[in-house]
Parts: structure tokens; C-alpha cells; sequence
């Protein structure tokens, strides 16, 4: 294969041979006419011409090369006490009725159809169910609130809805249908069906009509066949931290997408066929496509899917439980997640307890990894701790240590180098110029990007254009900024924009202020994100109340706090909020939101020359320290 640098040399050079060797481990219905598509520049598409189908590639082929014994996914649920193991024929055969199912509610090739699932198994089969047909799945988190659902509702414009009758957070079930109702009402497109999986948990009632008990239609059902999709169509549709009123759809197509996931499996991970892969995380997000549904079952692997948290399911040694009892070769999940064992158990007593012989690697990846729980678990784990970066656009990695190729030094605070296909630089924000060795700019990607990656955003192209493309012609804009050291490390500093990362999910405090904003006492607020141990980032709002507003300060917190929580949904940690006079501005009436998380995180700071009145900088000073923040200052 070569050293790392000379993979990654060659995946610049000559990008079209690089990724047309890696399509050949891909089966193809129809061979593709060209391996990268220029004719509508900026926006690029691989593999033109080539038809194929994901599910085909995800299970299908597997089973008919003999492997149907090999499980294909475990299901691990201690909020159920329940695990289970599928094979891959197994799978298959509950994929293609699933899929007789939705064919015989009408959803065919290029239908959207709406997943909101909990983690179970059902919520894999409902994906290659759809992308058994050619239609465009969209799942959406089962913890965000109806609102939420309902602006991707009118988005994507759902043949059919897919839920269950509940999730389960530790030992609270959360019923789905009455909040999947409440969407639909508040939604100006209505679903033709919703189909419904029934958990003993909680029973959902059903509209008639409407609405269809998931196991007697696939009990009906009869299997049906792979449909034939070219390359550039889409699979799936992820929304990603846009505002409440202005929901960002994420698009991936099936054959790039097939590719490079494909690709990064060995590469990247350095899985082998038939060992067991697990991403802790969540289908509602973009490593729950990639890492827990597509990624592994496309490569042969054996993926973990896990129904329960690292601490609280029931002890901080549950990750160690279902590595050990499962076998697992690498784990992928956020450092949030380490944060919070460490927290609970800090000298790690609980790894004594089980076998993790079989461990190799854990990968950690959502937000940035504090150096010091990079080291504790590498201390702990005696393993390689490889912590990597990438986006929900991007659907793979943009910067990690390639385990497949070549081992680079691990180095804490970077996620190492830009992967083979990548060409990433830090580049200034005023007059675009690369940043020397060291220097902080805005980290950009060359286009074109390499396969796997979004190519538009739903229904929305000139948006793409503009929130992505035009802020540095000829570079994908990542929205982070960071800087690079003379070896070509890469060091992810923060945001350059008003995307806050709270324990590894992307939240736009925009949507949160629009929901403050809403109270009937408040005049005008912001929202920024502050550093948080346990979480990376936390949000924290500042409120100014309306003239004359009768309610205690205390009142008004509690109840946004209670409003974002319905909104927008837990998932959200939103607990941090506080009323201030004014709020900084500069003169031109931008709020100074950068200078107040300075302010918050206790950071160093120059007062802009641009500020309105200098003085309320030192009012929310005080009014953060009445809630325990900025008390350094």
C-alpha cells in the first residue's frame, strides 16, 4: 500500500485512479461513465453514470458470497435488559419485507420517507428498507420535540413516517406517537401513513387510517428485490443545525457515499471483515449513518447497535460490559462520553471486571478532545487512543491517524493529519492567504471534495452555495478554525460561527434564541456557548425582560428553560440562563457574542473597537458571575 504520505500524495495526484481503484470493491448494476462529474462546478458528483443500489451492497451481496451466518448486527439494550444477535440473511430477509411493506403503502424510488426511531434494530431495517427501494430516508433524533419534526416534515415532504411507540432514556420511556402526532398538526404537509412499531414499554394509540401497526404489515408483506439507482441520486436526507424556521438537509448519494465508507472501514479504522465494529452514538446522527448502519455492513463487519449510556445503564462499566461480552475490536464515540466514566469512575475500577483482550483502538470523535481525557484513557485502555475530526457534511472523516495505512504519532489536541483525499488548509479570513505553521485561520477543504461527502442541501442549492462555497472560491468553508504544525498536524480550535457543540451534537444557538425571544417578557437575548467539562459546551442565554415586565427574574429563566426543553428538545442541555440590562453590541448593532464567551470562559480578551458602550461588558461580568461563571475575570 505504501507509507502514509505516499497514499496521500497519490489521492491528490491523481484522484480519479485513487478513487476508481476504491469503487472497484463495490458492486456496480452499471458500470460508471466518468469517476468525477465537472460539468456543474462547484457542485461535483462522482461516479456520473454508474447505477447500483446500498442495501444490495450492505447486505445482499454478503449473503450471497456465503457469509448470511456472520452476524451483521448486534443489538445490546440494558434499558431493556435485551440482546440480540442478526445475522446478515436474517437481516436481510426482515429488510426486504420491511420493504415490501412501505412499497405497498406506494413509496417508491425518490420518495422521502421520515425515520423516528429510538435505538433498536427496527430503526436500521426502516433505513435499508428505503434504500432497498431508491427511496430518501430522513432520520430524525427521537429526542428533538415536535416543532423540530415538524419543519422537517414540510422540508422533505414524507410519503410515509416511520416511528415507535417510545424511547427509553435510563429507566424513563419517552413516549414518540404523541409527540409524532403534534408534528403532524402543527405540519402544513401531511404523511400519507405512519407505521408504527409497538414496544411493550408503551402502547401507541393509532389513527385510523393513517397509521399502520409496523409488525402486522411485515408479517403480511412479501420480500422484494434491490431497486436499480444511479450513482448521483440520494439515500438519505440529514438535517443539521439550521434555525428552527430554516432546517439545513444534508444530502448524500448512494455511490460516493458506498464508497468511501467503504474505503475509510479498512483505512481509516483498520477493521477486517467479520470483526465487530461499534459506534456509540445514535442513528438520529450522522456516525449512526455512517458507523453504526452503512460503514460496517457495506465492509462485512459486525456493527454494535447499543440502546443505553456509558454511566447511569447501570454503572460507568458498561462500555467495558459490551466490549467485553461482545468482542469488540474498535470503538468509536465521543469524548463526552469518556468525560462522564472518568467522572464517575476516575481511577477506571471498573475495567478489572472484564476481558477487553479483544479491544485494538478506541476512536473518539463529536467535538474537540481535551488532551486530558485523551490521556486517561490511553493510560486506562492501553490501547491507541485516535481521536479524529469531521462533520455531518462531510459523512467521513476529514483528519485522522490512518491505522489502515500507517500509524502516525499520536499527538494530544490534533486529530493528526488530512486523511488521503483530503486536501485541507488554514487559510486567513480577510485576504484568503495560507497561514504559516502554527498561525490560527479558517480551516478550508480544496475542492473537489473527495466521494461520501453532501452534495447540496435539500431543495436548497444557491444556500449551499452561500453558506459553504463562496466565503472562500475554489474551498469547501468547514465553519472551524484552527491551525496546522510544521508537520502537518491539524488542531480544531472552536466555531467560527454560531454552531455550538454540546456533548458531540451540533446545536445552532440561533434556533435556541429564536425560542427565548418567544417569552412574552423578553425584549431581545442571545445565546453563546461556554465551556463545559462534562459536555465540551453547554449553552447559556442572556435575556433582557420588556419594560414593565411583572415577572421575577427567576420566573422568566425557569419557564425559557422549560420552553427550549419542548422545542427544540433535551437534547439541547439547555439549564443556563440569566437576565441582564443590555446586552454588548457594537455600533452597528451586532451582538458581541465571541466577547462574552471570552468573558464566560474566564479567556483573555480586547474590548472591540467597534463596541457600543464599553461599560456593559463589566454588567455581564457580574451578571455571569451571579451564576458561577467568569469569576476570574
Amino acid at each position: 500500500m505504501g507509507s502514509f504520505d505516499d497514499v496521500q500524495a497519490r489521492s491528490l495526484a491523481k484522484p480519479e485512479s485513487f478513487w476508481a481503484e476504491a469503487a472497484s470493491e463495490i458492486d456496480w448494476y452499471k458500470p460508471y461513465t466518468k469517476v468525477l462529474d465537472d460539468t456543474d462546478a462547484p457542485f461535483y458528483r462522482w461516479f456520473s453514470g454508474g447505477e447500483l443500489n446500498t442495501c444490495y451492497n450492505a447486505l445482499d451481496r454478503h449473503v450471497e458470497q456465503g457469509r448470511g451466518g456472520q452476524t451483521a448486527l448486534i443489538y445490546d439494550s440494558p434499558v431493556t435488559d435485551t440482546k440480540e444477535n442478526i445475522t446478515y440473511s436474517d437481516l436481510l430477509k426482515r429488510v426486504s419485507k420491511f420493504a415490501g411493506s412501505l412499497a405497498g403503502l406506494g413509496v417508491s424510488k425518490g420518495d422521502r420517507v421520515i425515520i423516528y426511531m429510538p435505538m433498536i434494530p427496527e430503526a436500521a431495517v426502516a433505513m435499508l428498507a428505503c434504500a432497498r427501494l431508491g427511496a430518501v430516508h430522513s432520520v430524525v433524533f427521537g429526542g428533538f420535540a415536535a416543532n423540530e419534526l415538524a419543519t422537517r416534515i414540510d422540508d422533505c415532504s414524507p410519503k410515509v413516517i416511520i416511528s415507535a411507540s417510545c424511547g427509553i432514556e435510563v429507566s424513563k420511556v419517552i413516549p414518540y406517537k404523541p409527540l409524532l402526532d403534534e408534528a403532524i398538526d402543527l405540519s402544513t404537509h401531511k404523511p400519507d401513513h405512519c407505521v408504527i412499531w409497538q414496544r411493550p414499554q408503551a402502547e401507541a394509540s393509532m389513527a385510523v387510517s393513517r397509521d399502520v401497526d409496523w409488525a402486522n404489515a411485515e408479517a403480511k408483506a412479501s420480500g422484494v428485490d434491490c431497486v436499480p439507482v444511479a450513482a448521483t441520486d440520494p439515500l438519505y436526507i440529514l438535517y443539521t443545525s439550521g434555525t428552527t424556521g430554516q432546517p439545513k438537509g444534508i444530502v448524500r448519494d448512494n455511490g460516493g457515499h458506498a464508497v468511501a465508507l467503504h474505503w475509510s472501514m479498512k483505512n481509516i479504522y483498520n477493521v477486517e471483515p467479520g470483526e465487530v465494529f461499534w459506534g456509540a452514538s445514535d442513528v438520529g446522527w450522522v456516525v449512526g449513518h455512517s458507523y453504526i448502519v452503512y460503514g460496517p455492513l457495506i465492509y462485512g463487519a459486525t456493527s454494535v447497535m447499543y440502546e443505553g449510556k456509558p454511566v447511569g445503564t447501570p454503572d460507568p462499566g458498561a462500555f467495558w460490559r459490551v466490549i467485553s461480552e461482545h468482542n469488540v475490536s474498535v470503538l468509536f464515540t465521543a469524548p463526552t462520553a469518556f468525560r462522564a466514566i472518568r467522572q464517575q469512575d476516575p481511577e477506571a475500577a471498573y475495567l478489572d471486571k472484564y476481558d477487553l483482550s479483544h479491544f485494538r483502538t478506541l476512536f473518539l470523535a463529536g467535538e474537540r478532545c481535551d488532551p486530558d481525557t485523551l490521556n486517561w484513557a490511553l493510560e486506562k485502555l492501553e490501547v491507541p487512543v485516535i481521536d479524529h475530526w469531521w462533520q455531518t457534511e462531510t459523512g467521513w472523516p476529514i483528519a485522522s491517524n490512518c491505522l489502515g495505512i500507517e500509524e502516525l504519532p499520536i499527538v494530544a489536541g490534533s486529530p493528526a493529519r488530512s486523511v488521503p483525499g483530503w486536501d485541507v488548509r488554514i487559510l486567513d479570513a480577510e485576504d484568503h492567504s495560507e497561514m504559516p505553521a502554527g498561525d490560527i485561520g479558517a480551516i478550508v477543504c480544496k475542492l473537489p471534495l473527495p466521494p461520501g461527502t453532501f452534495s447540496t442541501l435539500w431543495n436548497a442549492k444557491e444556500r449551499h452555495r452561500e453558506a459553504y462555497l463562496t466565503g472562500f472560491p475554489g474551498f469547501y468553508e468547514t465553519g472551524d478554525a484552527g491551525y496546522k504544525d510544521e508537520n502537518g498536524y491539524i488542531y480544531v480550535m472552536s466555531r467560527t460561527d454560531d454552531i455550538i457543540n454540546v456533548a458531540g451534537h451540533r446545536l445552532s444557538t440561533g434556533a435556541m434564541e429564536e425560542v427565548l425571544a418567544a417569552h412574552e417578557d423578553v425584549a431581545e437575548c442571545a445565546v453563546i456557548g461556554v465551556s463545559d467539562k462534562l459536555k465540551g459546551q453547554l449553552p447559556l442565554g442572556f435575556m433582557v425582560l420588556k419594560a414593565g415586565a411583572q415577572k421575577s427574574h427567576s420566573d422568566v429563566v425557569a419557564e425559557v428553560v422549560q420552553k427550549v426543553r419542548h422545542d427544540i428538545g433535551p437534547v439541547a442541555a439547555f439549564k443556563l440562563a440569566v437576565v441582564v440590562g443590555r446586552l454588548p453590541k457594537t455600533r452597528s448593532g451586532k451582538i458581541l457574542r465571541a466577547t462574552m464567551r471570552k468573558i464566560a470562559d474566564n479567556e483573555d480578551h480586547k474590548v472591540p473597537a467597534t463596541i457600543d458602550d464599553p461599560a456593559i461588558l463589566d454588567e455581564i461580568r457580574t451578571a455571569l458571575q451571579s451564576i458561577g461563571y467568569g469569576v476570574n475575570s
